[in-house]
């Protein structure tokens, strides 16, 4: 009878901490290293070929283990008081698709002529002039439509004047911005 490899992985536990704190340098980051050699080594003990060396296989893993945390951590960036994770934050989608459903039923609402020129001057980023000129009317009617359209926007979108509706869409928010294209 062949006796099982897991009864010779604690004889090494000694010779496995030296040499994870000649690479690591920190006692407490060792034992963590060592604690994942075994691990690996005891889900993976059926690789282990009965008869070989077991102390070179285990210091194989804990090696590799080793150099794969690091790689990892020079790709992590440390965040201990949560300051970068805030600033990464985002407001869920569900707003903004919420919203935009309410602006689409708005849109919809108004005049072939005003969608036109807003959506022109809005979401085209055309100027007044070229708007005009695409629709063949003059700047001051453009302007007129695409102001009256963004009032209307407003008045249906239940929108006052210093509020913004909050959209994840560029182009509906280029539609309502009231600084037109240049």
């Amino acid at each position: 009878m062949t006796a099982d490899p897991r009864d010779e992985l604690t004889e090494h536990l000694g010779a496995l901490r030296a040499f994870a704190l000649s690479l690591t340098r920190n006692s407490a980051t060792a034992d963590d290293l060592v604690q994942d050699t075994l691990i690996k080594a005891w889900t993976n003990i059926d690789k282990f070929k009965t008869g070989t060396n077991m102390r070179a296989w285990l210091f194989t893993i804990l090696r590799n283990t080793f150099y794969s945390l690091r790689r990892k951590r020079k790709r992590e960036v440390e965040d201990a008081d949560g300051s970068l994770a805030l600033a990464l934050a985002s407001k869920p989608d569900h707003d903004g698709r919420l919203n935009m459903r309410d602006f689409m039923q708005a849109f919809d609402q108004l005049p072939d002529t005003q969608r036109e020129a807003l959506t022109l001057v809005g979401a085209g980023g055309f100027s007044y002039e070229e708007a005009a000129e695409t629709c063949g009317v003059a700047v001051g009617t453009i302007k007129s439509r695409v102001g009256r359209a963004r009032a209307s926007l407003a008045d249906l979108l239940h929108l006052k004047d210093d509020e913004a509706l909050e959209l994840t869409d560029s182009v509906t928010a280029g539609i309502l911005s009231k600084t037109p294209a240049a």
